[in-house]
């Protein structure tokens, strides 16, 4: 059986067709999750903050009834099973903790307090938990796809042929595409 470059040009067809097809959901899982990661100083790209205020008389100073008062304040703004710790940071504030990362802050002097609730976003939140790679089976499944996308950048070389191939228009795109994260390295390193 002889290798042929029309050989190689079918072969080159069916890997980069169906190993495609097979990492279709994982390339958007990093996708997404990349476009959410890469706007991080523009919001949170896990969870969604929301912010109610609030005012209570309740005595919250250090003290006995300081947690029979703090499960007091959440049966009115929340709920006391939510409750987890708390503690005081300076002199005129209390900190609640609650489950799901959510917190509340009152100031003990004037009872002023703000509860901040954060909610997971969906879906963008699981994206992000994949590609922070959370264990040993994932990152040998993400490392998998990595081949896989090196697969993609050879067998692209040889799948179309002529002036709109690798020795054209393909070519120019090919060089584009490596030229620019060089000059990005040059101006902004």
């Amino acid at each position: 059986m002889s290798f042929s470059l029309k050989t190689l040009r079918k072969w080159s067809r069916i890997l980069h067709r169906d190993v495609g097809f097979f990492f279709i959901g994982t390339t958007l899982i990093y996708a997404i999750s990349g476009i959410a990661l890469n706007h991080m100083s523009d919001w949170n790209p896990n969870y969604s903050v929301e912010l109610r205020n609030f005012t209570t008389t309740l005595n919250l100073e250090k003290g006995n009834y300081t947690k029979d008062n703090i499960l007091l304040l959440l049966d009115k703004i929340d709920s006391r099973k939510n409750y987890k710790s708390h503690y005081y940071p300076n002199n005129s504030t209390l900190k609640i903790f609650l489950k799901g990362g959510s917190s509340i802050a009152v100031n003990i002097l004037n009872g002023k307090g703000t509860a901040e609730y954060l909610k997971k976003r969906p879906l963008i939140f699981e994206t992000n938990y994949l590609h922070y790679n959370p264990n040993r089976i994932w990152t040998w499944f993400s490392d998998i796809f990595a081949g896989a996308l090196i697969l993609f950048v050879i067998t692209s070389f040889f799948i179309t042929k002529g002036k709109k191939g690798i020795i054209g228009r393909g070519g120019i795109y090919m060089l584009l595409g490596i030229i620019i994260p060089i000059l990005f390295l040059l101006f902004y390193m």
